[in-house]
């Protein structure tokens, strides 16, 4: 009996898998995770933020419990799946997603009161969207099997930012001789103007006043079109593949439940 309620649960608060009642869950769910990021969205704290954070902190809490309830279908090991469960990356960010607000539903926990890094623990939250969206784990997917590209990619990525941020270090002077502002006073400086100049954002803070640092800043350039293309048509490719075989199993499922509910309907 225990048990059948279990899985029941199970299917509910797994998305796509529980009808209507894990339809609802999912929209709760939603609303709770989009709810609870509006506050950072405002620089003031407005008494109705403690009320939102109390109501989104306690299904965060029933949502946590609820999966650690069930942890032994999702990961198949048994009594060890209760064991395990706290320790894996989804139920890490639940947990993290959960302490920034004891300190509202719970009034003994203090010391969670001052740290401005709690705050930014509630950023967490937005990463729980991606048990409710598709897509995002086909990206996810996608990530994953074009790994070593892309890991390949962003090394050639980091080695070019390097060398140019050294080249522009020592051949740039670390002030601007017609004006007497700072230009690359550190490394650091050196290595944010390559990124930024890499990407091709180019937000104008800091420019090479020589013509061998604009030069430099020409070269990087034109490379940096190159290589951040290189990880876009990968990734795009990869996805689109995926969308593809993700449709073909749908159809294919579509056939088969077809198949299935024509021979049952012969067999009676």
């Amino acid at each position: 009996m225990l048990s059948d309620m279990r899985k029941t649960i199970y299917r509910i608060i797994e998305p796509a898998r529980g009808g209507k009642q894990g339809w609802v869950y999912d929209a709760v769910m939603l609303s709770a995770i989009i709810a609870s990021i509006v506050p950072l969205t405002y620089a003031r704290d407005y008494p109705v933020f403690e009320t939102i954070e109390i109501v989104t902190v306690t299904i965060f809490i029933v949502d946590y419990l609820l999966r650690w309830l069930t942890a032994d279908f999702r990961l198949k090991k048994g009594g060890w799946s209760f064991v395990l469960y706290p320790f894996t990356a989804w139920a890490v960010v639940d947990l993290l997603s959960i302490l920034p607000g004891l300190h509202v539903v719970a009034g003994s926990f203090k010391i969670l009161r001052v740290s401005r890094m709690l705050r930014l623990l509630r950023i967490l939250r937005v990463f729980k969207l991606i048990r409710y969206t598709d897509k995002i784990e086909v990206l996810l997917r996608v990530i994953r099997k074009e790994r070593e590209v892309l890991l390949t990619v962003l090394g050639i990525a980091i080695f070019y930012i390097f060398v140019t941020a050294l080249v522009m270090f020592n051949a740039e002077p670390h002030f601007n001789p017609a004006t007497g502002e700072e230009t690359f006073g550190s490394f650091f400086d050196a290595l944010y103007w390559a990124t930024v100049t890499l990407t091709t954002v180019g937000y104008g803070d800091m420019i090479p006043v020589t013509d061998l640092g604009r030069f430099v800043s020409m070269l990087s350039s034109i490379f940096g079109v190159a290589i951040i293309a290189l990880p876009s048509g990968v990734i795009t490719a990869s996805y689109m593949d995926e969308l593809r075989s993700a449709r073909k199993r749908e159809e294919r499922e579509k056939e088969e439940q077809e198949q299935k509910k024509e021979q049952d309907a012969q067999q009676s």
